[in-house]
């Protein structure tokens, strides 16, 4: 396949992998966002509204997923060996850094809706004009570093981990792996992924919340982490892991399932 059709395919196929699994599984993420937070849970919202914020994770979904997979794709083929492991975590590594370009600035918005931090009202427009009347426009970018040293030790974790299980799959079968198969090794490794990297997703949700219940700011991630486990203790670092890694899992499946079976499916449009 030439690369430009390769590039759009991905590009494409990864749209539609992110949108369908932010759309489906959004309640979970909410849930797992107030079990993180400093107020607790119940403050934090409980089980109600928990579709607040979903418009900023549909904006963010579709272009954050597509901007990972056209990334992915394509440093897989330039960096040497695509079925090599090393090749596999280079390539997700700055797949990641490139997508969270576009995934942060959503994600800030959308998580201080779920937690009803920085303005009363439900709406995306209201909680973007709140974080730009805060922080000006570098709020949209709060906890960046943070989401990138928690998503990259996750995909160095995940895609060697899925690419290998395709591997070992097909061989077995004796051909590549069906759309449904792939989505059980991308659900296994990212559920794998996810419960390991929690407490990085811990400090980038108080980060992105902005203050603690005391109103007290949080700055930088190592600071953050050191005052969460001074105030809360280390077991605080893994808040929320049950839904995080229900979530991720389940997503996973959906995810890697929609992206694999959308590639079939496009290979001939695209």
């Amino acid at each position: 396949m030439p690369h430009q059709p390769s590039f759009v395919l991905a590009l494409v196929s990864g749209g539609i992998a992110g949108t369908s699994v932010d759309v489906a599984l959004f309640p979970l993420d909410t849930i797992k966002t107030r079990l993180q937070s400093s107020q607790g849970f119940i403050k934090a919202g409980g089980f109600k509204g928990v579709y607040n914020g979903l418009s900023a994770a549909a904006v963010g979904s579709a272009p954050g997923a597509a901007a990972f997979f056209s990334t992915y794709e394509g440093l897989k083929v330039r960096l040497g060996d695509p079925s090599a492991p090393s090749t596999h975590m280079a390539a997700a590594s700055g797949a990641e850094i490139v997508a969270c370009l576009v995934r942060v600035p959503t994600e800030n918005v959308k998580q201080k809706m779920q937690a009803g931090v920085g303005t009363s009202s439900s709406s995306a427009v209201a909680t973007c004009r709140s974080i730009l009347s805060a922080s000006g426009a570098r709020g949209f970018y709060a906890g960046y570093m943070t989401t990138i040293m928690r998503e990259i030790p996750f995909s160095l974790i995940q895609f060697p981990l899925y690419e290998r299980m395709k591997a070992v799959w097909g061989r077995r079968r004796g051909a590549p792996v069906h759309s449904y198969q792939a989505a059980v090794c991308g659900s296994l490794s990212g559920a794998f992924a996810g419960a390991l990297t929690t407490p990085f997703d811990v400090v980038k949700t108080r980060l992105m919340l902005g203050a603690d219940k005391h109103g007290l700011p949080y700055k930088g991630m190592v600071p953050t982490f050191q005052r969460i486990v001074a105030d809360e203790g280390a077991a605080a670092l893994f808040g929320g892991i049950v839904p995080r890694v229900m979530w991720i899992g389940i997503g996973g499946f959906v995810f890697f399932g929609a992206y694999e079976a959308s590639k079939r499916t496009l290979a001939g449009v695209l």
